[in-house]
């Protein structure tokens, strides 16, 4: 007699990829994802999100529990695609909430396949393929940021954050050799990291899980257009180095989350150099650049902005080569963060730490007699010196997926017309009013600004907001009127009448130490025109009207 197990055993295998080829069963497996596919589509609306937003039930979340029997496919991919109700659609023209994009047709092929077979990146015998990869596009990122291919490397990580905490791990290895082993105690005095105040917050992320403690960040003061102010971060690290601390690194920001800022570069290498030298320290402290969001400008650094064959407007010739004035200066810093998940159109997660000398991994490299069980064979394995043991390699094929579809020149088409729409937006609002841009000065696809009631000048609110104590009332006061008017932008959004934005709760701080709250529209989606960037600044003056006649 049967045991009753085979039999269920015979069910469940047929809800797996056949490990040989079956024509039957691979058309099934097409066709259950195909319907999944029209499943979603089903739900696509003139409203920029999937299905309608509701409540989500967290209590019931917490009740549920394993069942004993198996379900369907079919009744499993209902229940998942249901999951993404309300979710928003990152392709739609109305949406223009924040820095993620719409992946690419390819890239969710490449992060597709990888999903089927499993490969894993602790070792090139357990990814073949995939770990070449790997190797691509960290090559083809070195060649086109100004890297030595032969000389640099990459590891897919997962997120921006994981390439902030290679960047500055191996940059605590250099100040403080051993400490990988020993521990920072053992070290005696603390090490800091020096960022701006517009930087990331994984900065703090990153200082707390690597032992560094969030209060051995140097947060720097940045200019208006919320660039590092080297001379301030050099008062800031004289001052730790004659403290006696060491600088586990400098990160630079080429593209900060809220406004686009880039930080001078060079001016910062130039700095860690002369401090280097003239305070004799027996290492070289490690410049990480945080480009998550900036490094796609890169394919500008080869384009000949007076020809101009891809026919850019003249106003937004100027804000590419602005941006490419910074981020030219890539191959300047020790490593890289770079997301193609943000600006390179690819799923979710796709991060590359890239060093300019792959020797910076040795110092993050375990011996291999720790881990027994792993690296019997193959020639690669990247699993000695990455935080993770397992990594997928959705990411890496995603990747590789656009930098083969888009080439180049498909980049900078991209790239060109999100800022062509960006450049567009503040048109509009500079030409109203009530509206002002607080980020006139950063050349990328966000755009931050604030509407004002009437009888505000808005000529010189921003530098009275900004600057005089006295006006604090006023500021606050504005502040909750921008609040009132992104909660009107949101609700007709959901209704399918607006653009669905974001909203800031600090573009940045007053002298006085006050946040000012700014509206943000983050273009990112190739399918923007005229018409949608309109309609933001025409939902912003109705907004105005509601809030005078007292309906909001």
């Amino acid at each position: 007699m049967t045991p009753a197990y085979r039999d269920l055993l015979a069910q469940i295998r047929e809800d797996f990829p056949q490990p040989v080829s079956d024509q039957v069963h691979d058309a099934y497996f097409v066709f259950s994802i195909l319907r999944a596919l029209d499943q979603v589509d089903a739900m696509k609306s003139k409203i920029p999100l999937l299905g309608k937003a509701q409540p989500l039930d967290y209590a019931g979340a917490r009740r549920c529990r394993l069942s004993d029997r198996p379900s369907s496919i079919e009744a499993v991919t209902r229940e998942l695609v249901g999951q993404l109700e309300g979710l928003p659609l990152w392709g739609h023209p109305r949406t223009q909430v924040n820095v993620v994009a719409p992946p690419s047709i390819s890239s969710i092929i490449g992060a597709l396949l990888p999903a089927i077979y499993n490969p894993n990146l602790v070792s090139d015998d357990t990814s073949r393929g995939i770990a070449v990869s790997e190797a691509r596009v960290a090559a083809i990122l070195s060649a086109l940021i100004g890297f030595d291919p032969e000389r640099s490397a990459g590891v897919f990580t997962f997120g921006g954050t994981g390439t902030n905490i290679y960047g500055v791990k191996i940059g605590l290895e250099k100040a403080w050799p051993g400490a990988m082993e020993d521990g920072l105690a053992a070290r005696g005095r603390p090490a800091v990291i020096l960022a701006s105040e517009q930087s990331h917050y994984s900065k703090l992320n990153v200082a707390g899980w690597l032992g560094l403690g969030e209060k051995n960040v140097i947060a720097v003061p940045t200019h208006l257009d919320n660039d590092i102010q080297v001379p301030r971060l050099e008062e800031e690290a004289r001052r730790a180095l004659k403290d006696g601390k060491r600088i586990a690194a400098f990160i630079a920001t080429l593209g900060t989350t809220d406004a686009f800022g880039i930080d001078d570069l060079e001016a910062m290498v130039s700095l860690r150099d002369r401090l280097a030298s003239e305070f004799q320290l027996d290492y070289q402290p490690h410049v990480h650049a945080d480009a998550v969001i900036g490094w796609a400008w890169s394919v500008f650094n080869d384009y000949d902005f007076e020809e101009n064959s891809l026919g850019f407007r003249p106003r937004t010739l100027r804000a590419l080569a602005g941006a490419c004035r910074r981020i030219s200066k890539l191959h300047l810093a020790d490593s890289a963060g770079i997301d193609f998940h943000k600006t390179g159109f690819a799923p979710y997660i796709s991060s590359l730490f890239l060093a300019r000398d792959s020797k910076d991994l040795d110092l993050l490299r375990r011996e291999r007699e720790k881990m027994p069980y792993l690296f019997q064979s193959g020639e690669y394995h990247p699993g000695t010196f990455t935080l993770e043991t397992t990594r997928g390699g959705g990411g890496i094929l995603a990747a590789l997926a656009n930098l083969l579809l888009l080439g180049k020149d498909g980049i900078r088409t991209l790239l060109g017309h999100l800022v062509e729409m960006a450049e567009v937006l503040r048109e509009h609002l500079e030409g109203h009013a009530a509206t002002t841009v607080m980020n006139g000065g950063n050349f990328g696809t966000v755009t931050l600004f604030r509407a004002y009631p009437d009888g505000v000048d808005t000529w010189t609110v921003k530098d009275r907001e900004r600057c005089d104590p006295g006006y604090r009332e006023q500021l606050l006061a504005h502040n909750e009127y921008n609040r009132k008017v992104f909660h009107y932008l949101h609700d007709q959004a959901m209704q399918g009448e607006g653009v669905l934005l974001s909203m800031t709760e600090c573009y940045r701080h007053t002298d006085y130490g006050e946040p000012i709250v700014a509206l943000k529209s983050f273009i990112l989606s190739p399918f923007v025109d005229e018409e949608h960037v309109a309609l933001i600044v025409e939902k912003v003056l109705e907004a105005r009207e509601k809030i005078k006649a007292g309906g909001l």
